[in-house]
């Protein structure tokens, strides 16, 4: 019980983060500078540290969750290409936007948030200090994927309503991820499997989609503001993932 009843701080945690990205919509530049910021600190500061604590601790191979982090990418990079829903950003970054993107990016999200709610389910089948120590972490990085889940889907020309939708969803996710795990458990190397594939999916989007987007600026004053967020985001995410 404690366990869902942390997960549904987690939901509004979410929705908070949205409603901020959708109240500055006119200053996206600034929100996808952040918000890149935060999908490199998350990989570096929270993802990748996470698998190698699981490869020590269960005696697991990490080169595996290494080369499912280049799977993730590359196949995210590939239906960008192959399904045609993503043309590179290679001549004009505010030009080439299209609704899929955002959406295939929302539900990879909502499937991270659904693991973030697995997380803490297993955390409390382990202790519940455990249990309470994830789910404090994943309250506080939720605001941002509420924010970048929005950024995603406004920056790639949906509307307002599907933005909100995917929001929704994105907010639901841990509760469902926390409801599954009465009834799963889910082995260590698997585990360390899915992170793996998704720091490759966030690599992905943060280095060719956001970055380019938030940076696509041309005044210098502005592009040193936009840089500065973009290490304040990662510098903030540093400090979530040490301070929980």
């Amino acid at each position: 019980m404690s366990a869902i009843l942390l997960s549904i701080a987690t939901f509004f945690s979410t929705v908070i983060g949205g409603l901020f990205a959708l109240h500055f919509r006119d200053r996206m530049h600034f929100i996808l500078s952040f918000t890149a910021g935060v999908l490199l600190g998350v990989v570096s500061f929270e993802i990748l540290p996470e698998i190698f604590r699981l490869a020590h601790e269960q005696q697991l191979d990490a080169t595996w969750a290494m080369i499912s982090l280049i799977t993730g990418f590359l196949i995210f990079h590939s239906l960008e290409k192959f399904v045609s829903i993503h043309h590179a950003h290679e001549a004009d970054y505010a030009v080439h936007h299209h609704p899929q993107v955002g959406v295939l990016s929302g539900f990879s999200l909502a499937g991270h948030s659904f693991m973030d709610g697995v997380g803490i389910g297993l955390g409390f089948q382990v202790s519940t200090s455990v249990g309470i120590l994830v789910a404090i972490a994943v309250i506080s990085h939720d605001f941002c994927d509420g924010l970048n889940t929005v950024s995603l889907m406004l920056v790639n020309r949906n509307t307002t309503r599907n933005s909100l939708a995917m929001l929704l969803l994105d907010a639901a996710a841990p509760v469902l991820g926390v409801v599954s795990t009465l009834f799963i458990h889910l082995p260590a190397f698997f585990l360390m499997l899915y992170l793996g594939f998704f720091a490759g999916f966030l690599l992905y989007i943060a280095a060719s989609d956001i970055l380019p987007e938030a940076h696509s600026q041309n005044r210098s004053s502005i592009t040193l503001i936009l840089i500065g967020l973009t290490c304040l985001g990662a510098i903030f995410t540093f400090m979530v993932a040490h301070l929980t």
